[in-house]
């Protein structure tokens, strides 16, 4: 069996000192950058490809972050301030315009991901970062397109955003000192307490930390909705069709989970 040998990276990454003469922007170095013709491919005088449209077409998008790199490499090879400021400003202009072009990208990541209400004009903002970020990350020559790339990040950053802001709703709102014990008397709570205790926060559908079952097994063990009459674990395991020892384990274990993301 013959061995393949893995194929020759087509692009390097800058020494350390290279990377802070470019002010510590990301780059990686392509073998064109060398060329005699390159300031005419890639620099700020270069024809910029034809698209029209509120969405940039992604081999646009792959010209521009080349033209992205070619300028942070050019910055790390400056002599004076003037040359540096020249080509960071094309640096600039050429990630401004990327995420302009992308910035849909965004919002049908937060339609995917379908967030509450409260939660959009928070996501959008925090996303918009991801997306900036994702822009100067981007490497145009690994053949992943970015579009794929971006997507990505976002919906990896959608989830640690909609957990961090449901980790902070439910300190905000939820002294789960008042649930700790797995006996609680649900009669014997302070009604101020009890009236803090806001369903909405943390037992809506948008809230996805714990199961379906254990929302309503709190609900139902400590009078969080105002309807129906606090029960103990073997009412409300009566009403579940469960033993009261099962009761008592779902009701730990969201509780459990409330505390993991507390922490």
């Amino acid at each position: 069996m013959v061995q393949q040998v893995p194929a020759k990276p087509i692009t390097t990454k800058p020494t350390p000192q290279q990377r802070e003469n470019a002010g510590g922007i990301y780059f990686v170095i392509h073998p064109s950058f060398s060329k005699s013709n390159a300031v005419r491919i890639y620099g700020p005088e270069a024809e910029l490809p034809d698209w029209s449209g509120s969405y940039m077409p992604d081999e646009v998008t792959r010209d521009f972050s080349r033209r992205m790199h070619f300028a942070a490499w050019r910055m790390s090879r400056c002599k004076d301030q003037a040359s540096m400021s020249h080509w960071k400003s094309h640096y600039l202009n050429m990630r401004d315009q990327v995420v302009l072009g992308n910035r849909k990208l965004v919002f049908r990541a937060i339609r995917r991901w379908m967030p509450p209400a409260s939660f959009a004009d928070d996501m959008t903002s925090d996303c918009q970062i991801v997306l900036i970020q994702s822009v100067a990350a981007y490497n145009p020559w690994m053949g992943i397109r970015f579009s794929t790339y971006a997507y990505t990040c976002l919906m990896r950053a959608l989830s640690r955003l909609s957990q961090k802001m449901q980790a902070d709703k439910l300190n905000r709102s939820v002294p789960l000192e008042t649930l700790a014990g797995t006996q609680f008397d649900p009669f014997s709570m302070d009604p101020d307490a009890a009236s803090s205790l806001r369903l909405e926060e943390f037992l809506g559908d948008g809230c996805t930390i714990l199961s379906p079952r254990e929302k309503l097994v709190l609900i139902q063990r400590f009078c969080l909705d105002e309807k129906q009459i606090p029960g103990t674990l073997e009412q409300v395991g009566k009403k579940l069709g469960l033993s009261k020892e099962r009761v008592r384990q779902v009701q730990a274990r969201a509780l459990d989970k409330l505390r993991a993301v507390l922490a």
